[in-house]
């Protein structure tokens, strides 16, 4: 029986108290499972689990984690990004490579958000870190003019100025990282007028991670995201050559940052 399954609130309130209490005796638990975070096995009987309701528009997926990486929850995402993490869960899809873009069309302008992952190394721990890069400036929306408005629109969302990438960003309230299946999905902030959240970016395909990533995610538990305009990053091969290229931009003022917690988890 398994003894360590977690079913929240929120996930009782969608699937039932009937299929819930099947869980929790083990009728429609799986006896081993991989997390729908880390991927690693997870078995029920031994590892405290946590139950995951992926819900879309028109569908919804329960998935199952270690409840050291992701708390039970139900978590709101595209139908598009909910048969994406499907796909990632079965291995239907093939992963696609550990670096590079993942676009998303930017309302009032003509750029798609680059993503890069990569391990930030400040107070002599890695940090798992998301670095991003318009591909083209960033306009206010309603607004006509040339100019870049990608630093000031998150600087207004909280998102906080570097001056030196040594220091830890602060977390920033109501966003957070959506990662399924191992693999990155969503960057989600929150809705307006106090919804749920919504994608601020979001893969067209699941974006891979590599173990070290996943490893340090794992233990923090957040995320670091940067975030500079077009031109000032660029697509960096290595670790250390995308340290150094945030510390120039940090240098010359075009660089702002927050942490964020993997999706559902406290904002505190």
């Amino acid at each position: 029986m398994p003894r360590m399954l977690d079913v929240s609130d929120e996930v009782r309130a969608e699937i039932g108290d009937e299929e819930a209490d099947r869980l929790l005796v083990g009728e429609d638990a799986p006896r081993s499972y991989d997390c729908t975070s880390c991927r690693t096995p997870g078995d029920p009987e031994n590892d405290r689990t946590s139950t995951v309701l992926f819900v879309g528009e028109e569908t919804a997926v329960l998935a199952f984690a270690h409840a050291t990486c992701i708390p039970s929850q139900v978590v709101s995402v595209s139908e598009e990004q909910l048969q994406g993490a499907v796909r990632s869960i079965t291995g239907d899809s093939p992963a696609p490579g550990t670096d590079g873009t993942a676009p998303q069309n930017v309302p009032g302008g003509q750029a798609v958000l680059g993503i890069t992952s990569g391990l930030i190394l400040i107070g002599g721990e890695l940090h798992p870190a998301l670095v991003v890069e318009p591909t083209a400036p960033i306009a206010r929306p309603g607004s006509d003019g040339p100019g870049d408005d990608f630093l000031p629109l998150l600087i207004e969302q909280g998102f906080i100025p570097v001056t030196d990438t040594a220091e830890l960003p602060a977390l920033l309230g109501g966003w957070s990282v959506l990662l399924a299946a191992g693999q990155l999905h969503a960057v989600l902030q929150p809705g307006s007028e106090g919804g749920g959240q919504v994608a601020w970016w979001q893969a067209h395909q699941a974006l891979s991670v590599t173990d070290g990533w996943r490893t340090a995610v794992q233990k923090t538990q957040r995320v670091l995201i940067y975030a500079a305009p077009v031109g000032s990053i660029g697509q960096q091969p290595r670790e250390d050559l995308l340290r150094d290229a945030l510390d120039k931009a940090a240098a010359a003022g075009k660089l702002v940052a927050a942490a964020m917690p993997l999706a559902g988890t406290p904002g505190a």
